[in-house]
């Protein structure tokens, strides 16, 4: 795993865990942090041996979203800094959600702004009891980025989306499970445990089929019916026509256990 210096990267038993690694900015994204997050990013879904990976934030805080001092130091060329991090940000959840290997996203504490938006971006968000979710976007005059408008209207309709939006409303992590933003929320000390038994559950399944659900699901509000179905059925015959798609079949008539390998 490569080095950074506002994030950390590590990789054990084909989990990798990605923790955001500026506490004492409340892990904002500044441009450094950004374009890391990408290159963190592109590591991953390049990697041969990741199988799963968990999202998180170093400190208190998940992530507060984009750097207000940063954003002020620039200036008038605030639009140019905002583009670049953004550039960076969108490439990198781009890569992450459209890689094989599913990501569980551990809000660890406040996310807002941008880091709400990341925290969308999960196949699994855990978040602790104590996480607070707000958009905070318009508070400072900006508008959303990091995938939210895409995310969370699919995720919890259109009429929440906007009441978060243009209110600023925030969400406990117990509204957000209630709401189905969140898949559950967890006691604040569990967090990383629960986190890490289901990294450890997903790597040791089928890769390539969690890869194929993630695709699948990707594509399901934008197709017919007929169109999606179709994108079902070449989609199982390519995953259950390689090694893991035979071992799972011998081992299902062996009854045991299947090892994937892909």
């Amino acid at each position: 795993m490569s080095t950074y210096n506002t994030l950390t990267l590590e990789e054990s038993n084909g989990v990798a865990t990605l923790t955001l690694n500026r506490p004492d900015a409340a892990n904002a994204l500044n441009v450094e942090l950004a374009r890391e997050l990408m290159q963190a990013a592109i590591e991953i879904s390049e990697s041969a041996t990741i199988r799963a990976l968990i999202l998180t934030g170093n400190g208190k805080l998940f992530c507060a979203g984009g750097d207000i001092q940063a954003f002020a130091e620039a200036g008038d060329q605030v639009g140019g800094v905002i583009k670049e991090i953004t550039a960076y940000l969108h490439a990198a959840i781009s890569r992450l959600t459209r890689m094989n290997a599913p990501v569980i996203v551990a809000v660890n504490g406040a996310a807002a702004g941008a880091g709400f938006s990341l925290a969308l971006i999960g196949d699994i968000v855990l978040a602790a009891e104590s996480a607070k979710f707000t958009m905070a976007y318009t508070g400072i005059g900006a508008s959303p980025d990091g995938s939210s408008t895409y995310f969370l209207p699919r995720l919890i309709g259109l009429r929440r989306t906007q009441e978060l939006m243009l209110t600023n409303r925030r969400l406990t992590a117990a509204e957000a499970e209630d709401w189905g933003m969140v898949t559950r929320a967890v006691a604040d000390d569990e967090l990383m445990a629960e986190a890490s038994k289901m990294a450890a559950q997903l790597a040791a399944g089928p890769r390539l089929s969690h890869g194929m659900v993630k695709k699948l699901l990707a594509s399901t509000f934008n197709e017919s019916l007929e169109t999606q179905m179709e994108l079902e059925s070449q989609g199982i015959a390519s995953v259950m026509n390689t090694a893991d798609g035979r071992e799972g079949i011998e081992a299902f008539k062996g009854k045991r256990k299947p090892e994937f390998k892909l």
